[in-house]
């Protein structure tokens, strides 16, 4: 379970809803407030006082006509019935309804005043202006107006807005919801990433590393476990590796003083043989006890590689000149090896490491020594220095055969060899010193084929 993504959703959720649902409170008051000051009720007061207002004056002006012609101070418009096929149409209309009076308007706007009345087989009609009174516009208007009232009231305008305005906020918030939950889990998945790596590296599992597929600052994060975790990797290999040096130095030690022991009489016992001997049998003798002492030489040779092995002393870092000491080396060197070519190439123009200037002149005699030893006549040793994240590599690559697969995976085991002039010791020795100093020795791919070996060194920090 996703703890981290549903916490930013948790937190989303209670930063919002509060405001959502005041700004939704807040608003509606507002629309109340705008609608109760809206003008439909004073259009309809205003419409039903002017309907009013035109009914006063409508019946006025039929009072007044209908006195006017009472007092006969209008004289009326005859229509006969036997010319009743040219009446117009109002007369004819009110003829045929059987009516005895009635009040109509004429005129464009309704500005005049009608007034027909039977009288016996006639019809008169009686007009009056109004002035400027236009009564048919005004009940237009009016009808028009109430038309606009009825039709608000028919629709719930409050209720319609906030509808509306409910639906665009939840579509607002849902969007962004939906963004937030996106977000979130491109920040919580990396993160819960990070924290399965984590457990792997504290259950003992140093290669574990993660995919890194984004440069942001969770990516460097990223790319920050897995330099840990190589880092973490290496000195774990690095310790063991020590662990296991001084257990074999531990052993070197308890053997060499059990062969001194034993060796030291069987010696001295051999001269003492060969010097109480006849003269005459003293030739064969002789022989046989150079032999034997010989052996015992080379046997003690390698009990004091054994003591010595078993006995470095501490380390003393310092600043070192590092492209003048693998000169120094081979120029060394060269002199014993005349049909090796040796060869240097120095990446940089100065680099400083910093470690035991012996312990280093040591690992380099032995890598070089080494290859010149695996190369045969004619053949080639390569030196190259550089500089690399705050380290400095001395790679040695020699034409020789080459390492198999085999002798890989023992190459810093320290063992016996009975080679003439080899103890079997040289790389064993080489890479406690090289790890004691802060950096390391490993088997790399060979220019020329053969076998190549990379020595890195803590570079020395500058002051500036």
């Amino acid at each position: 379970m996703n703890r981290l993504r549903n916490r930013l959703i948790l937190v989303f959720l209670a930063a919002t809803l509060v405001p959502l649902g005041a700004m939704l409170w807040i608003t509606s008051s507002l629309l109340q407030q705008s609608l109760n000051y809206a003008a439909t009720n004073d259009v309809d007061l205003l419409s039903k006082s002017l309907e009013q207002t035109a009914r006063v004056l409508y019946q006025s002006a039929r009072n007044d006509l209908k006195e006017d012609v009472a007092a006969g101070r209008l004289a009326p418009q005859r229509f006969q019935e036997s010319a009743s096929n040219s009446w117009p149409v109002a007369v004819r209309e009110f003829w045929d309804s059987g009516e005895a009076e009635r009040f109509s308007l004429s005129g464009a706007e309704g500005d005049r005043l009608d007034y027909m009345v039977r009288r016996g087989r006639e019809v008169h009609l009686y007009t009056r202006p109004l002035g400027n009174i236009r009564l048919e516009p005004l009940s237009n208007q009016y009808r028009q107006a109430r038309r606009q009232i009825e039709g608000l009231k028919t629709r719930d305008l409050r209720r319609g807005f906030n509808y509306t305005l409910l639906v665009l906020s939840l579509g607002v918030w849902l969007v962004s919801l939906g963004a937030l939950a996106f977000v979130a889990h491109r920040i919580s998945h990396p993160i819960q990433r990070l924290t399965t790596g984590l457990s792997e590296l504290a259950a003992g599992r140093y290669d574990t590393r993660l995919a890194v597929d984004r440069r942001d600052e969770v990516g460097r994060a990223i790319e920050a476990f897995n330099h840990m975790a190589a880092q973490l990797q290496q000195n774990r290999d690095r310790l063991v590796y020590l662990t296991q040096v001084a257990s074999w130095q531990l052993l070197a030690r308890k053997t060499a003083h059990e062969l001194k022991n034993s060796l030291t009489p069987i010696r001295l016992t051999v001269e003492e043989i060969l010097a109480r001997q006849p003269h005459y049998e003293s030739a064969f003798l002789e022989q046989a006890a150079q032999v034997v002492i010989e052996e015992i030489e080379t046997l003690e040779r390698r009990v004091r590689a054994f003591s010595d092995f078993s006995s470095e002393p501490e380390p003393k870092p310092a600043a070192i000149d590092i492209n003048a000491l693998v000169q120094e080396r081979i120029d060394f060197l060269r002199v014993g090896h005349t049909g090796v070519e040796y060869r240097f190439e120095p990446a940089m123009p100065q680099a400083a490491a910093f470690a035991d200037p012996d312990h280093v002149k040591g690992i380099l005699t032995n890598l070089l020594e080494n290859a010149a030893e695996a190369v045969p006549p004619g053949g080639k040793v390569l030196a190259v220095s550089s500089e690399h994240d705050g380290r400095i590599w001395v790679e040695v690559h020699d034409s020789g055969p080459g390492l198999t697969e085999e002798a890989r995976q023992s190459l810093f085991e320290p063992t016996i060899s009975f080679k003439k002039l080899g103890m079997g010791l040289g790389l064993s020795i080489s890479r406690k010193n090289a790890l004691l100093a802060g950096g390391d020795i490993e088997a790399i791919d060979s220019r020329f084929g053969g076998a190549a070996f990379r020595l890195i060194l803590p570079q020395v920090v500058s002051s500036r």
